[in-house]
């Protein structure tokens, strides 16, 4: 069993500097307190926050950073790259026809970071 992930959850890229909080729209949503995320919550921007400085040696601007710096390594700031949805999502629960992302989803950004939850935003039990 997991736990719902709902907006404003705590989230952490393992190569980001800061936790972030997760935007998760009203439309077509169930909520509790809080409007509850479904895998399709993975839009950079929009429900996705930036990290703070990403530290991944695959991110082009710590690349250019580094360049910049004689080769010296240099984080820059985190711009998230996420194409894919949160995985695994729950396989009994669906939230607006997706399922449902509880505390154990991850989503891997394309830079080689992955980003996981770190508070969920409530304590609703899911069944896996």
């Amino acid at each position: 069993m997991g736990y719902c992930v709902c907006g404003g959850a705590t989230l952490q890229c393992s190569f980001g500097a800061a936790p972030g909080a997760l935007q998760v729209a009203l439309l077509n949503k169930v909520t509790t307190s809080m409007p509850i995320a479904n895998i399709m919550d993975n839009k950079p921007a929009l429900n996705i926050p930036p990290f703070g400085m990403c530290s991944a040696p695959s991110n082009p601007a710590v690349i250019a950073a580094t360049s910049a710096a004689l080769g010296v390594f240099t984080p820059a700031p985190c711009v998230p790259a996420t194409l894919s949805p949160w995985a695994p999502g729950s396989s009994t629960v669906t939230v607006a026809n997706a399922p449902a992302v509880n505390d154990a989803s991850k989503l891997n950004c394309m830079w080689s970071g992955v980003i996981q939850v770190v508070n969920p935003g409530q304590m609703t039990i899911l069944v896996p």
